[in-house]
């Protein structure tokens, strides 16, 4: 079968996007249904299968579209990078937190699985000789029980659950200056850390269906979620980056974000507004070397800088200086419209509250997709206003 043109199978998936239909079975009916859908199909109609397959295969090429759809708003002057707001955003991972469990559960039940296995094992071995004279002698009589497979089969979820807490906690500890054998170091007093190296904390939980998404705080509750980070130019709510992480906090995420920003664009922003859930003493340093103006909380309310101590935290004691002026309050002030309205429009507007694909790297994908197609709904009437 002669495959669809690319471009035509780009074209809907934006337009579907930008219109809020994200389903690849909603698309296709929308192909049957919706004149302006027919139009950029040309009259085909590929199956929701095909949709599907399409969009998973071509979820890595997404961000290079991304950024030439910034590159045209830049071109068109809808884009200065004067100011930047970054924000973060919980999006629904494509799994439910009933499907995840707790390292310490996990532990509880790696054991308790064992004990059922062995047991069963044990009466298969001591109801040998009876099924030999039951079945015959041709009869091999070995046949792996349904209750013994099932149990294998959950055992070894469990286990790989329980080594992907494990591998991330060890990653984490060697992030933060940690070395294998430290816990046998002479601690002098007490033990030196209350983890052994590698060690999950008991609370620390797994998915099944989707492992590298997170349990995260929403204002709907507890949900297994992804990390949605936005950089939006101030002038006409442009997103110039995205990125998408499965750590609940945005504490480390803002340089990250302005190195995209200017990766994107060949260009560093002038200032850049957040909350206070991206305040670090280094991150503020960062900014000062890059000479780039931040205005970044310090806490939920106004802090006094001479709360601060400026020996050890000199920079933060200079971002509270800056925020306590009026021109200071002023700035801050602008990132609510700026980037909690983009935010909005994601959520609210285009109805994108879950991912539809599993994985960090497809649901990432995802995440571009949505944002040049909120920025080619945002983009359009503002081209043909100049």
């Amino acid at each position: 079968k002669t495959p669809y043109e690319p471009r035509m199978m780009l074209k809907v998936l934006i337009y579907a996007y930008a219109t809020g239909v994200f389903s690849s079975r909603k698309i296709a009916k929308k192909l049957e249904e919706d004149v302006a859908f027919r139009i950029l199909a040309a009259d085909n109609f590929p199956q929701h299968r095909t949709i599907c397959g399409f969009r998973k295969r071509h979820l890595s090429d997404f961000k290079a579209v991304f950024v030439q759809v910034i590159q045209i708003a830049q071109q068109a002057e809808l884009i200065s990078l004067g100011t930047v707001a970054i924000d973060g955003t919980k999006v629904r991972a494509n799994a439910s937190k009933h499907k995840a469990m707790s390292y310490q559960r996990l532990q509880a039940e790696e054991l308790r699985l064992k004990k059922e296995i062995g047991d069963l094992c044990d009466q298969a071995r001591s109801t040998d000789a009876d099924e030999d004279r039951l079945y015959g002698v041709d009869h091999r009589g070995d046949e792996l029980p349904e209750e013994l497979h099932h149990r294998q089969s959950r055992l070894a979820k469990i286990r790989d659950a329980k080594a992907r807490l494990e591998q991330a906690q060890r990653e984490a500890d060697t992030a933060r200056g940690r070395h294998k054998d430290d816990d046998r170091k002479p601690p002098g007093r007490g033990r030196r850390y209350k983890r052994e190296f590698g060690v999950p904390e008991d609370k620390a939980q797994s998915n099944f269906t989707d492992p590298e998404s997170s349990i995260m705080k929403t204002a709907e509750g507890f949900q297994q979620c992804y990390n949605g980070q936005l950089a939006v130019d101030r002038d006409f709510q442009i997103i110039v980056e995205n990125t998408l992480t499965a750590n609940s906090s945005d504490n480390g995420e803002l340089l990250d974000v302005l190195i995209g920003v200017e990766n994107n664009l060949e260009k560093r922003p002038e200032a850049v507004l957040a909350d206070a859930g991206y305040r670090d003493e280094s991150r503020f340093k960062a900014l000062e070397q890059r000479h780039i103006d931040g205005y970044i909380a310090l806490g939920r309310k106004d802090k006094d800088p001479d709360e601060i101590d400026a020996q050890r935290f000199p920079a933060s004691r200079r971002m509270a200086e800056k925020l306590a002026t009026a021109d200071g309050k002023a700035r801050y002030a602008e990132r609510k419209w700026v980037s909690e309205a983009v935010n909005g429009w994601i959520k609210c507007i285009l109805g994108f509250r879950q991912f539809s694909v599993r994985g960090l790297n497809n649901a990432s994908g995802e995440w571009d997709l949505v944002c040049l197609a909120i920025n080619l709904r945002r983009m359009q009437p503002l081209i043909v206003l100049q």
